[in-house]
């Protein structure tokens, strides 16, 4: 995700008004206190959207964040927001509860109550804006369940943390069919988060079931270079049998090896063509995707793409003649 905002080209005593307008206009309505002295604001945001939710990462020093009764009331795209902690702790507040964020934690929270967001040792945050009409929730769900410390303590919390921290710094995802493809199943999957986590573990299966397919096929992009991705593996990180794995996987049409084998080819394909690709050997860009064979390797790429790896590089980068 490319910044859209960075305080380090913007003059001190223009970084406040800066801040306060980008997000107004990207994300939402809310009072901005900044800690430092004007000088000392630094804030970095990057900005993405993938169908109707929008992402915002942000980096910045210490700040307080509150949505106001006022800002609420005024309100004319009720949302529900997921913020995600990347590194150091913060503070959610709303609806007379408040629960601290750790690392890999997130939490939900409405546009349409008051909120607090304390970031006393700076801002390192995934914010997800969800339209609350596509949840589809009960007002009393959503109720009980913002402000609430969502991770470890909930297996489906657990793993959508890691889906939804990969889909934050997914840039690829964000265009054209891609984006389509994953923004129904994200509202899918936070959907079952919150039934699950109010309890009521039957209703929150079917949206589970329905992410599932996407979500491995995500997690096995986001470990391409783990030369030990396995089948047992992918299915432990799911919480599902390898049977099971096979089987989400097979409805989508897709083999496991040969899908893995593919991208992990598509990979190599690129770095070897691209601006970096004679900085290593053709063996080591092989392993450094999974091909510990060289041989192997060489064998499997001439079979995909008609021509060894070493004449591929060597048509994208012709060496001078002395």
């Amino acid at each position: 995700m490319s910044p859209v905002l960075d305080t380090a080209f913007i003059p001190p005593r223009d970084r406040e008004e800066v801040i306060r307008h980008a997000v107004w206009e990207s994300v939402v309505a809310v009072d901005i206190d900044h800690r430092p002295a004007a000088e000392d604001i630094s804030v970095r945001i990057g900005l993405g959207t993938v169908g109707p939710l929008r992402i915002c990462s942000a980096r910045a020093t210490a700040v307080t964040v509150r949505r106001t009764e006022r800002l609420a009331r005024q309100d004319e795209e009720p949302a529900v927001f997921l913020g995600l902690q990347v590194t150091g702790t913060s503070l959610v507040a709303q609806n007379g509860r408040q629960c601290v964020l750790r690392p890999g934690e997130f939490a939900v929270y409405e546009s349409i109550a008051p909120y607090t967001l304390l970031f006393d040792e700076g801002v390192d945050h995934h914010f997800i804006r969800f339209p609350r009409a596509a949840l589809a929730l009960p007002d009393r769900l959503l109720r009980d369940t913002t402000t609430i410390t969502l991770g470890s303590d909930n297996p489906v919390a657990r793993l959508a943390s890691t889906y939804f921290s990969q889909l934050a710094v997914s840039d690829e995802l964000y265009e054209g069919t891609h984006a389509d493809a994953v923004a129904e199943p994200s509202i899918e999957l936070l959907r079952a988060v919150l039934m699950s986590q109010h309890g009521n573990s039957g209703l929150a299966r079917e949206p589970l079931e329905a992410t599932l397919g996407l979500r491995i096929t995500h997690y096995i992009r986001a470990h391409l270079a783990d030369p030990d991705l396995s089948a047992a593996r992918i299915a432990a990180a799911h919480g599902i049998s390898v049977r099971h794995l096979y089987a989400v996987l097979s409805r989508s049409g897709i083999s496991l090896g040969d899908w893995i084998r593919a991208r992990r080819l598509a990979e190599c394909r690129r770095e070897l063509a691209g601006p970096n690709g004679r900085l290593r050997t053709v063996a080591a860009i092989g392993r450094s995707w999974g091909f510990v064979d060289a041989t192997h390797f060489s064998k499997v790429f001439k079979q995909a793409y008609g021509i060894p790896p070493r004449a591929w590089r060597d048509q994208n980068h012709p060496r001078s003649s002395a």
